[in-house]
């Protein structure tokens, strides 16, 4: 049975998941002590009245998968007016059809799921049309888990597409790697390996390319396993049922 929107505390349920990072963050080893993990309400299906409530409470950094749903929050007049600090994040597949809806939304702050040199161009060919001040922040997305229906480029690849972005596209400001990794891992069998994989991908483009490790943020880890994400050395973990409750399936 799905619960009302009454029914859902999401202050309470902010607060324990803002505790579970802190204690995670703080359980890591000594070289991960000085990076903060932040944590994204991924508020997808959920009414602006429960993101004004997380907002309240202190969240700013908010994710959502559908581009319409984006923008009609993105455009909300309840959101627009007391929200002036949220920062949106894209964590959906983004067709090239839709990337200038998507950079029109007022407070986009990060696109996590860059999965081509053809998407990275056209983002810096046309944010500058709507925030010219600016970089836009944006993840590089990794199919860690080598399943056909996820997207994200092949391990392999990220070398490839990091030097791009980091040479060719002036308006994008790289903040890390992205996985969604397989659902339903199982712990007792150890570390998740796709966490592993990411970490391993960071760690080897950071040395071919001469680039400082802790600039290059990982984004992996959700409501069932963000905690272990965070101890592995997740950055930028994106939480929705634990805050939000659960979501009805999309039809």
């Amino acid at each position: 049975m799905i619960r009302s929107m009454a029914d859902v505390d999401v202050r309470q349920g902010l607060r324990k998941v803002l505790g579970q990072v802190q204690v995670a963050a703080g359980n890591r080893s000594p070289d991960l002590q000085d990076v903060k993990p932040r944590l994204v309400a991924v508020s997808k299906i959920k009414p602006a009245e429960l993101i004004l409530q997380a907002y309240e409470e202190g969240q700013r950094h908010f994710g959502e998968n559908y581009v319409q749903e984006l923008e009609e929050k993105g455009h909300n007049s309840l959101i627009l007016e007391n929200c002036k600090d949220i920062k949106w994040h894209f964590i959906g597949h983004l067709q090239s059809n839709k990337v200038n809806k998507v950079l029109a939304v007022p407070n986009l702050f990060m696109i996590e799921t860059v999965d081509s040199k053809k998407l990275a161009t056209q983002l810096n060919k046309n944010w500058p049309n709507f925030n010219p001040d600016s970089k836009l922040n944006i993840m590089i997305q990794v199919n860690t888990s080598g399943e056909q229906e996820k997207n994200g480029i092949n391990p392999s690849e990220v070398q490839g597409l990091t030097e791009y972005v980091l040479k060719e596209c002036t308006n994008l400001r790289l903040d890390g790697l992205m996985t969604i990794g397989q659902f339903g891992y199982d712990l007792a069998k150890g570390p998740n390996p796709d966490f592993v994989c990411l970490k391993q991908c960071r760690d080897d483009v950071c040395k071919k390319l001469g680039l400082n490790w802790k600039d290059i943020g990982l984004s992996m880890g959700m409501s069932d396993d963000f905690e272990h994400a965070i101890q592995l050395g997740s950055t930028n973990v994106r939480v929705g049922t634990s805050i939000f409750g659960h979501r009805p399936k999309k039809a």
